[in-house]
């Protein structure tokens, strides 16, 4: 077994994937240079949203790296996603930059769909392989990576404004370069290797996501730290930045001493050879009985086998991509699911507008605090969850469900437009939105399987898009321009708390119908979750005795 495929490798593989996941959430980050773009194309807001639109429709083509992942390697996957961001985000640096003239309007369209579009090739192959490394851990995975999602719009934004002063033109030249660097790096390494299969794998993978996540929370707070700390000025910005990108190194920290173990271990056994050649024959001993312990299939079974694979699957066994839309459950989860994230998106792709509306000249704090508290949801969300099953059985959804509550109180609190209510709004939002997508994400390898989960992943982040467009485009676009009044250059302008006010009650109550979705997919999904407790339950227990 080589290096790649060793558990070092593994660890490696899953730390680069957290770098690319560091670096994906470029789609969150439209906020920081729509504002140029509204300008120099002479846009009204409708016009703007819908660009923003078009950016995230680039996620519907997202079915296509779900295709993908059950035909081609996670590097390929990687490979294509890149290339892709550096063409979308690059041509969008060449227009702002005044490198060359604006674009037609549809012709922007298609390069911001494109941008959106890398990110599903680099989410579906980091998240389809890492689940399948660690199928035991799946919800500190998944929250792990969502989280650095999460992060990488804060990552992105705080490194613009502390090497760049905040230039847009050449913040989406960092868009274009550097996700297209790190996933060079994670094709060598992002490989699917078998997950743990002894009690000491178990053990171990439990003490390295303890770091990792330690890790994650000190960045998280080390840039939380320096959003609310004020002006920097030039030397303590550039030893800002070489902090964090020693921070994000540390993880390496792993897989280093996997291999220095390894290496330890193979020196020891060449040394014990001669101990090792005579007790060979215990080990075939051992073997011998394996036709004991695998008895001939009888007829009972093969007629009971058959007429399992003839009927349609359960709840918790694996679907193939038609069985799982043929189910209730699954579309309960789509439309809650849009419900959370496409509200989300809308206070997202607006935050720049909603910041000026409300008479704050920058708004890049915002979109940090959007970014960072996004990775707490995320994180603690995926760790807390698999806590809850592993000791009581308690069903995924039920966190989706009290994040649509959280998020009505936020919504209800930034169409009131109190004094810093666009703070408490954005972390709250942040938040909650991490938690939909930290838990929505294992819940579907859960009900329908890993077999397909490329696919049905790909087919319920068609919500982006979806939700994009309805709350985004839509909903804050024409109500905005009903509010604004007409500019010089032919754009359009709001300035008040009344701009967004219609649109955050209307979210408010999409919350509701979100929370009555989540606590019926709850109750549906119990005897699932029942299930994998009793599961986890019984392998402790022998693992003790």
């Amino acid at each position: 077994m080589g290096f790649k495929y060793s558990p070092a490798g593994k660890w490696l593989g899953f730390v680069t994937a957290i770098w690319v996941q560091a670096i994906s959430g470029n789609n969150y980050t439209f906020s920081n240079y729509s504002d140029a773009l509204k300008s120099l194309m002479s846009l009204t807001q409708l016009e703007l949203n819908n660009l923003s639109v078009a950016k995230d429709v680039g996620k519907a083509f997202g079915i296509l790296a779900g295709l993908g992942s059950d035909r081609l390697s996670p590097p390929v996957l990687l490979l294509i996603g890149s290339v892709m961001g550096f063409v979308g985000y690059g041509v969008q640096w060449l227009v702002i930059s005044g490198h060359i003239h604006p674009l037609p309007y549809w012709a922007m369209c298609v390069f911001l769909c494109m941008g959106g579009n890398s990110t599903t090739w680099m989410n579906t192959a980091v998240l389809v392989t890492c689940m399948r490394n660690f199928r035991k851990t799946r919800g500190p995975v998944t929250g792990m990576l969502k989280g650095f999602v999460g992060l990488s719009t804060a990552i992105f934004t705080d490194l613009c404004s502390t090497l760049f002063s905040d230039d847009p033109a050449t913040f989406v030249l960092m868009l274009a370069v550097v996700p297209f660097a790190v996933c060079l790096t994670a094709i060598l390494f992002l490989r699917e290797i078998p997950p743990s299969s002894t009690s000491k794998e178990d053990k171990q993978e439990v003490k390295f996501f303890g770091i990792f996540n330690v890790v994650a929370v000190v960045i998280a707070l080390y840039l939380l730290a320096f959003d609310v700390s004020g002006p920097h000025g030039r030397i303590l910005s550039q030893a800002f930045a070489t902090i964090l990108l020693i921070l994000l190194a540390f993880p390496l920290c792993v897989p280093v001493y996997l291999m220095l173990q390894s290496s330890i271990r193979s020196k020891d056994s060449t040394l014990s050879s001669t101990e090792n050649n005579a007790s060979e024959p215990l080990l075939v001993q051992e073997n011998q009985p394996e036709a004991e312990k695998k008895p001939d299939t009888t007829v009972a079974e093969v007629v009971v086998e058959e007429e399992i694979e003839k009927r349609q699957p359960v709840i918790g066994e694996e679907h193939t991509i038609m069985e799982a839309l043929k189910t209730i459950d699954f579309w309960i989860m789509f439309f809650s699911f849009l419900c959370g994230v496409g509200t989300g998106l809308a206070v997202i792709n607006n935050m720049g507008q909603m910041g000026l509306a409300l008479g704050y000249a920058d708004v890049s704090m915002f979109v940090s605090l959007t970014s960072i508290w996004g990775f707490f949801g995320r994180i603690l969300s995926g760790s807390v969850s698999e806590y809850f099953i592993k000791k009581a059985g308690t069903p995924r959804p039920l966190w989706n469900a009290a994040s649509q509550i959280l998020m009505f109180v936020g919504y209800i609190l930034m169409a009131m437009a109190l004094p810093g209510s666009l703070y408490v709004g954005s972390i709250v939002v942040g938040v909650c939105y991490g938690v939909r997508l930290a838990i929505t994400v294992p819940t579907a390898s859960e009900l329908f399987g890993l077999k397909y989960y490329g696919l049905i992943y790909n087919i319920l982040i068609l919500n982006l898009p979806l939700g994009s467009f309805l709350f985004s485009g839509l909903l804050a676009g024409f109500l905005y321009d009903s509010q604004a009044t007409p500019t010089a250059g032919g754009g359009n302008t709001c300035i008040g708390a009344h701009c967004y006010r219609l649109v955050f009650i209307v979210m408010a109550i999409t919350c509701v119908i979100g929370f009555g979705l989540d606590v019926l997919l709850t109750f549906r999904t119990k005897s699932v979750y029942s299930k994998i407790y009793a599961s986890k339950k019984g392998r402790k227990s022998v693992t003790l005795s």
